[in-house]
């Protein structure tokens, strides 16, 4: 373990990203993105994603995250000439995801809200055309920055159904723009199949069935995970050192029949940061299951500096061994909670052996992570990046990088 990832200054992990390489729209074809390929020597090669599957063999796992971005973007009309309120959907309060989204009546959710100040304490009502109330928004609490905000509803519909209806895509702040018909589909991966995210695991953006297909066709199995990606992906980092930022916590899901994957691929190549964290997570939960701790598989937790507290390191296998051992004692085959372990330099990656990942915002935690798999070497990449015409961020092009 070098310096503790506490000490780091993220002035340090910051470059200069000009706006015209923002990628604001995606490329007509998914897989037709460039793909920079950073290997363990550090040389870099440029490739077209569409040559993945020739960077898998026989035995290669590559996992990938199945959530769903929901349109969280509710924008409730006041009258003419009157600007309306925006209601942008967190996360649950104080229910899980799942629970949020199959709610019927009403439902509370920790919001950001535009134009705050013009939203005193009156219900929020939206109409459809008829004039029949389709949905109420009411003020619960403030809290910090976001409010507590409880909707309801007349009809038996899900929330999920309500925000499909009435809500839009959340696209990230940088893009300058209101959501287009295109983003309904492009800012959703092809395997999204859970309902939970207000941001798009945006590494998976670029994989086609036949992509997927290839990589099987090579030699490589798949492997799905959850973590459903909260609005704190794009929360900066304002303190000077690390140890002053609070990273965000997101939700996890994890099966038995991943992690018997796990055990059993000599190499794991995660598909973006969300699958990362989730699989780094499990190492750090073996750890526990290993020396005999308790836990309980609805409620897993993992703490921002949990990888960094004097412990006996062992090897990979044997904690996702020890994890699943303790899984089947208990007769469940799903590991559910929240983790909010934060990976920069200094951490030594124990599960994950490649990354598949989009190029970061400035000054970002996901940026540290990426240091974190490659070294120094992440200034070449970006370098690189932009001398060659790499488009950035969320619609933007694609790295395969080799965690040294």
């Amino acid at each position: 373990m070098s310096a503790h990832p506490k000490d780091i200054k993220i002035q340090d992990y910051t470059y200069d990203l000009p706006d015209h390489r923002i990628a604001q729209h995606p490329l007509a074809q998914r897989d037709a993105s460039k793909l920079l390929v950073s290997h363990s020597d550090g040389s870099i090669t440029d490739a077209n994603f569409r040559e993945l599957p020739s960077y898998f063999e026989r035995g290669d796992l590559l996992v990938f995250n199945e959530t769903r971005v929901i349109r969280a973007r509710l924008i409730f009309p006041r009258g003419e000439g009157l600007r309306p309120i925006e209601i942008f959907c967190l996360e649950p309060f104080e229910i899980d995801i799942e629970s949020a989204m199959s709610a019927t009546g009403s439902v509370d959710f920790q919001c950001m809200v535009g134009n705050a100040k013009k939203w005193k304490d009156q219900v929020l009502t939206w109409n459809d055309e008829s004039g029949e109330v389709m949905l109420h928004a009411e003020k619960v609490e403030r809290q910090g920055g976001t409010f507590i905000v409880r909707f309801t509803w007349n009809s038996d519909l899900h929330f999920a159904a309500i925000l499909e209806e009435l809500g839009k895509i959340p696209l990230p702040p940088y893009m300058h723009r209101n959501a287009e018909p295109e983003d309904l589909d492009r800012y959703q991966t092809v395997y999204a199949t859970r309902d939970g995210s207000v941001a798009a695991p945006t590494a998976g953006l670029h994989f086609t069935d036949d992509v997927l297909n290839g990589i099987e066709k090579s030699g490589g199995t798949l492997g799905r995970v959850i973590l459903h990606v909260g609005a704190g992906t794009f929360k900066p980092v304002s303190a000077d050192t690390m140890e002053g930022h609070d990273m965000h916590s997101e939700a996890i899901e994890v099966t038995s029949e991943l992690l018997q994957q796990l055990i059993e691929s000599p190499r794991i190549t995660s598909v973006g940061t969300t699958s990362c964290r989730t699989l780094e997570s499990l190492y750090w939960l073996g750890l526990k299951a290993y020396y005999g701790e308790d836990i309980d598989f609805n409620n897993v937790y993992v703490d921002q500096w949990e990888p960094y507290r004097e412990v006996e390191i062992i090897e990979r296998k044997a904690a996702l061994e020890a994890l699943y051992q303790a899984m089947s004692k208990s007769g469940v085959k799903l590991l559910r909670g929240k983790t909010q372990i934060i990976i920069a330099p200094g951490y030594e990656f124990k599960v994950v052996n490649r990354l598949i990942t989009n190029f970061h915002q400035p000054g970002s935690t996901l940026i540290l992570l990426v240091a974190a798999a490659i070294g120094n070497d992440w200034k070449a990449v970006y370098d690189h990046a932009l001398s060659n015409d790499y488009r950035f961020l969320s619609y933007g092009d694609s790295s395969l990088l080799h965690i040294h």
